[in-house]
């Protein structure tokens, strides 16, 4: 997580001359599932923006809960990219220690990876000088990697040689990011 974290900054000081946020999204943050990001300008009506989520809780009600995603994506702003509506493509990754919504009245979990490649539509309006709400939903293909345990054994419920294999069109994006401008 380290290096993610060094790899992140020094990619961002590159664009010391553009406009940077660092963003934190108010309504998962409620539900005790935050989620921030770093966005900067990459031209006029361009922006890059990478963000983290995470689930970092291992047992809710005896179930498992913990994930993390994380997504870089490319924004084009039909305005500008302080104000106004846009629209994203991105490609992240999943991990994952948890009980699919399919199975939630079953004793059996899934832990894994996965990758998702989606688009994110958003709204942005700027507060003042320093500050910017930017709100956003989007989905898309999430591909699963994984092996499905019973809770409380741990012993794996199928009998698939490597992996078991899933995928599923999904919102699983949304929010309401509190945005700071760095520079």
């Amino acid at each position: 997580m380290k290096k993610l974290l060094i790899i992140i900054v020094l990619f961002f000081s590159i664009h010391s001359q553009s406009q940077t946020y660092i963003k934190v999204n108010a309504l998962t943050t409620i539900f005790t599932l935050p989620q921030v990001a770093i966005e900067t300008s990459i031209g006029k009506k361009s922006t890059f923006q990478f963000d983290a989520m995470a689930s970092p809780w291992k047992s809710v009600n005896g179930k498992p809960r913990q994930f993390y995603i994380l997504i870089p994506e490319y924004r084009y702003h039909f305005k500008d990219t302080e104000n106004g509506l846009y629209v994203g493509g991105h490609m992240g990754a999943t991990f994952f220690n948890f009980q699919k919504w399919n199975y939630l009245n079953t004793n059996l979990y899934e832990k894994g990876l996965g990758y998702v490649m989606g688009v994110t539509v958003g709204f942005k309006a700027k507060i003042n000088d320093k500050f910017m709400l930017d709100c956003f939903v989007g989905g898309g293909n999430h591909q699963g990697f994984y092996k499905g345990y019973y809770i409380g054994t741990n012993e794996r419920y199928e009998f698939v040689k490597n992996y078991n294999k899933s995928g599923e069109w999904l919102p699983y994006r949304g929010g309401v990011m509190v945005s700071y401008k760095l520079n």
